[in-house]
């Protein structure tokens, strides 16, 4: 069974019941379960747990049993590394997310696809990665 790395925007539009994306992301979810492992990392944890008082709030909601934790790999963070450096000089913003890298990078080293609703970073920083979008 293969793995698929979940973007933390799926995550939250489905724990907010966001109004334009809560049905896809809900939808890809359930499909993505069905076919694949579904990972995490501690980055997604992070960003997910700003929507929750508890860490047991938090963790009822990203289940274990469901979401495999995966450590951020060092290879990762050297794709990741060289991939912000490949945005800075084509003028993206000082300010960017790292996290936005770590994700794409761990799913491009771990040989993950990866369920987010904003692939266009992901497309282009790291293009072998097989995104599931929509």
């Amino acid at each position: 069974m293969t793995a698929v790395l979940v973007d933390s925007n799926v995550l939250l539009d489905v724990a907010t019941g966001d109004p334009r994306w809560s049905e896809w992301s809900s939808a890809a979810l359930e499909r993505t379960a069905d076919e694949a492992i579904l990972v995490i990392n501690p980055l997604v944890y992070a960003e997910v747990s700003v929507g929750f008082t508890a860490i047991e709030e938090l963790e009822a909601a990203l289940p274990a049993d469901l979401y495999r934790r995966e450590d951020l790999p060092y290879e990762a963070a050297f794709l990741v590394g060289k991939s912000f450096v490949h945005y800075r000089r084509g003028g993206g913003a000082k300010g960017s997310p790292l996290r936005d890298f770590y994700i794409g990078a761990h799913a491009a080293v771990a040989g993950h696809r990866l369920l987010t609703r904003d692939a266009a970073r992901y497309r282009t920083y790291f293009p072998k990665v097989e995104l599931i979008a929509p």
